[in-house]
């Protein structure tokens, strides 16, 4: 089987470059073009989906089933309940099956303050810096009753990274649930695909394929440049701030048993401006550059 999977895309008019009614175009008729079963996105889909409901609508009403996962950021200007009714989310997590294979959607985003774990909602986790990117208890105990009672194999997809040492604080308990999982079961989950961080990274760690999937749309960089025109960076607040791919890069991946097939692309920077041409670090905490690319890949999980 086959579907459509991008991350990062960040549709907030005027203040990111990306996003554009052109970009969700490409990404839709790619996938109809590829006769995938669904299209799904890894997080950050957007700043707040009230404000957006006309975009949105051409993403939920496609003709080909189009799911949402939850970032830190798509609840920032609308209210957690809120942004659930507009995704057409039962809960922030939650899963479907599909031609024989289980797809987990997980929600790390939680930050956690004096035992207690409080959903990311209309930016309240901006304050929480090192207490935030957890699973709760709760939903780490229905993540492992959901991939012991799948069907068959389970794909986890998941905003912040189980793979990455920056990316969900408590992802060893999550690896411990994947891994006891694949003792008693082999293969019962495949692969975990998060977005989150901008990169594109490829690991297999204890025959899972964690998959750290790129933005559709730029690389966040703290410090700003001046490498843009003013006068576009007066049109598109947070320009400056960024470094912009051309095209909305993003994947179709295949599963076949144990093989994974993904079906990456190239693109290439906005005016030819990468980290390197600025003030920031090229490397990410995890020592991994900004490329706009997704990666293609052919693996079988022995």
């Amino acid at each position: 089987m086959k579907f459509s999977v991008f991350a990062d895309l960040h549709h907030y008019p005027g203040v990111f470059m990306g996003g554009t009614d052109e970009d969700m175009t490409f990404i839709q008729q790619r996938a109809k073009a590829e006769n995938c079963s669904f299209i799904i996105h890894a997080g950050d889909f957007s700043h707040g989906p009230s404000h957006i409901k006309e975009y949105l609508a051409r993403y939920n009403d496609f003709e080909i089933p189009s799911y949402h996962c939850l970032g830190n950021h798509d609840s920032d200007s609308t209210s957690y309940a809120e942004t659930l009714q507009l995704y057409n989310m039962p809960d922030g997590h939650y899963f479907f099956d599909c031609e024989g294979y289980r797809f987990i959607i997980c929600d790390p985003n939680y930050y956690k303050l004096d035992e207690e774990y409080i959903h990311y909602d209309l930016g309240n986790y901006y304050k929480h810096g090192k207490y935030r990117d957890f699973m709760p208890p709760e939903q780490l105990a229905w993540l492992r009753e959901t991939i012991d009672t799948a069907p068959g194999s389970c794909i986890l997809i998941s905003h912040e990274s189980f793979e990455r040492a920056d990316g969900v604080q408590n992802r060893q308990e999550v690896l411990d649930i994947i891994n006891e999982a694949n003792r008693k079961k082999p293969h019962s989950v495949l692969m975990c695909i998060n977005g989150h961080h901008h990169r594109d990274f490829i690991r297999i760690l204890d025959n899972v394929c964690y998959f750290d999937l790129n933005s559709a749309s730029y690389d966040w960089v703290s410090i700003p440049h001046d490498k843009y025109p003013a006068e576009l960076c007066q049109k598109i607040s947070l320009l400056a701030n960024t470094v912009v791919y051309n095209d909305p890069i993003h994947a179709i991946i295949t599963l076949e048993g144990t093989t994974i097939t993904i079906d990456g692309m190239e693109s290439s920077m906005f005016m030819g401006i990468n980290r390197e041409h600025t003030e920031n670090p090229i490397y990410d905490g995890a020592g991994r550059p900004v490329t706009p690319t997704v990666q293609s890949a052919k693996i079988t999980l022995g």
